[in-house]
């Protein structure tokens, strides 16, 4: 399954995702390809406000604590002006941290909790 992410301004949420850590496979125009750890996702340049906020993406990574450690070091919440909370454990057994993109869409990014 593919899911198309609006952008609100197609070449900063390119370089935002870039800057994440994901991969732009393809960029033949618009829509961009982009993937991390065999998760993908296409970037289009359209922009609704009631979807962008009320999309969410979950991902899971193997090294959680290092992934928020990237995020926090490249300041890329106060640099795109997106919401970056802490970690907390989730009632399905994951341990995540959520990450608003410029364009709105939250990322709930998740590891397993540690017995």
């Amino acid at each position: 399954m593919l899911c198309f992410l609006p952008a609100r301004n197609f070449e900063l949420l390119q370089r935002f995702y870039l800057e994440l850590g994901f991969e732009r496979v393809w960029a033949g125009g618009k829509p961009a390809r982009f993937q991390i750890v065999g998760c993908a996702f296409m970037l289009q340049d359209f922009y609704a406000k009631t979807h962008a906020h009320t999309c969410m993406m979950h991902l899971r990574m193997a090294r959680l604590d290092n992934w928020r450690r990237h995020v926090r070091t490249h300041d890329l919440g106060h640099r795109y002006r997106s919401r970056f909370e802490s970690p907390a454990a989730c009632p399905w057994n994951l341990r995540d941290f959520t990450l608003a993109a410029p364009s709105g869409v939250l990322w709930r990014i998740a590891g397993t909790i540690s017995p």
